[in-house]
């Protein structure tokens, strides 16, 4: 986190960005004026590093790690499992499958991290939790078993997603 701290916010590029884009708000009228003077780069770099925001809530920040070192896991198993099936048309659909499945675990891996900040983190890990599973969960089947008998979970796995992602606005 304090990488990424650095890359957006206090090296001597972005400070210069950030403060350029400071006075242009100030000059439209987007800003509104305040006593002290203190440039986005300012008040970006105060912000505490994501292990201290997530207090109570750091057993979501573990539930991320554990989640994603299951998606390394079965996408080195994905890349290096043999597709075999009785065509080759459904050995492709199994890898596609396999892949988007493994695509969207990582991609949702990534978002559990910022749970702990979110005004609802219970609720919104639940539904991303509760989304990843039903979906990828759902997929990772399909494309190991070749079964499709649990295939009406994933449209109810993504709309837990699309909430879990609405969640964290309000």
């Amino acid at each position: 986190m304090d990488a990424l701290n650095y890359v957006f916010v206090t090296n001597p590029v972005s400070k210069g960005v950030w403060s350029g884009l400071d006075a242009v708000a100030k000059s439209v009228g987007l800003k509104p004026k305040i006593t002290q003077m203190q440039s986005v780069a300012t008040q970006m770099s105060s912000v505490s590093p994501l292990w201290k925001l997530a207090g109570k809530n750091l057993y979501i920040v573990r539930l991320a790690g554990l989640s994603g070192a299951s998606a390394v896991v079965l996408g080195a198993y994905g890349a290096h499992r043999n597709w075999e099936a009785y065509d080759e048309k459904e050995a492709e659909a199994q890898r596609k499958a396999f892949d988007t499945a493994n695509r969207y675990h990582l991609m949702h891996t990534l978002a559990l991290m910022s749970i702990p900040i979110v005004r609802r983190p219970v609720l919104t890990a639940s539904l991303f939790l509760t989304g990843m599973s039903l979906f990828c969960g759902t997929l990772y089947y399909r494309s190991l078993t070749g079964s499709q008998r649990l295939k009406k979970l994933a449209p109810i796995g993504g709309s837990c997603l699309i909430l879990a992602w609405l969640s964290m606005i309000f």
